[in-house]
């Protein structure tokens, strides 16, 4: 599987509150580790022991350094463009309800083109491809070099979705990772009140975060939709969540879970990196099995 996007270094800040103006808060914690979407993706499936590669760019100082060996070290395979300047660095600020606020620099992100891509990157073996946070233009191309392999693929637009034209790529996906304001901005109703999604093909399958409240996937191919009310979790840093519950979903899907059970592994994902601080937590088999053992819903499929 090929994870393509952002690869970042994080500087969490942990606080009681947030000050008010003109006022100080003691940090409580500071934490320091790899992040970026496409990151954290890639590395919760190694995690989960699929054959995880990933391919992003990062900038030429101890940052990207740090970035690639930590990736190395979880199991991902990475083939990184080193760009001139700095590495992305986010600043996290969060709060005692888990709430994170993001500061950034511009960094190097997204210094990769299509063509940086090596040819034997995406071949017949590669069975799927997951789109997260990179130019349009892009993630249409990659799509399309996927869909020429036959391998499926996956489109989570992120923050920037409502900025950015995603038509061309979302045109190509089978699977659409959004959250509930992501997709107020996908979906629309049409004049006889039915929802119209866009720009997505009448068979890709769309789900949606809803945070602590769980999620919803729908199957479009068959008419119907899944819920899951999610699990309770004491929510330490959300930093992350949305990528490992992406993450759990795939792994699950591509295993041969169905939809229910794979929203189930996504939703307990979340909640287990929700509850530890920085974007990237170690998310085994095991620990999902724990999650799902103490709701009663068994062991995960792919375990």
């Amino acid at each position: 599987m090929l994870c393509v996007g952002h690869v970042n270094w994080d500087v969490t800040l942990i606080v009681d509150r947030l000050p008010a103006p003109d006022g100080e808060v003691k940090i409580q914690r500071r934490h320091q580790a790899g992040g970026g979407s496409a990151a954290n993706v890639a590395a919760v499936l190694a995690g989960l022991e699929c054959d995880a590669s990933l391919f992003g760019s990062v900038g030429d100082d101890g940052s990207g350094a740090l970035a690639g060996r930590e990736l190395s070290r979880a199991g991902v395979r990475t083939r990184l463009v080193e760009a001139d300047g700095e590495t992305a660095v986010k600043y996290l600020i969060v709060d005692a309800d888990g709430e994170v606020m993001v500061l950034s620099n511009r960094g190097a992100n997204e210094a990769f083109t299509a063509e940086d891509l090596p040819p034997d990157a995406l071949t017949a073996d590669t069975d799927h491809l997951h789109l997260t946070n990179q130019p349009p233009v892009v993630a249409a191309a990659l799509a399309e070099r996927a869909r020429e392999v036959d391998a499926t693929v996956s489109v989570a637009p992120g923050r920037q979705f409502a900025e950015r034209d995603f038509t061309d790529a979302l045109s190509r996906a089978d699977l659409v990772f959004t959250n509930r304001r992501e997709a107020a901005a996908l979906l629309a109703e049409d004049d006889d009140g039915a929802t119209s999604y866009g720009a997505l093909r009448g068979d890709t399958t769309l789900v949606v975060t809803h945070g602590g409240d769980g999620s919803e996937v729908h199957d479009r191919a068959t008419g119907r939709t899944h819920t899951h009310d999610g699990f309770d979790a004491d929510v330490v840093d959300t930093t992350g969540a949305g990528d490992a519950f992406a993450a759990g979903f795939l792994a699950a899907r591509l295993g041969g879970a169905g939809l229910e059970r794979a929203l189930a592994v996504a939703n307990a994902c979340g909640a287990i990196a929700a509850g530890e601080v920085g974007a990237r937590v170690e998310i085994t088999w095991d620990r999902i099995g724990a999650v799902l053992d103490d709701a009663g819903r068994g062991d995960p499929e792919g375990a």
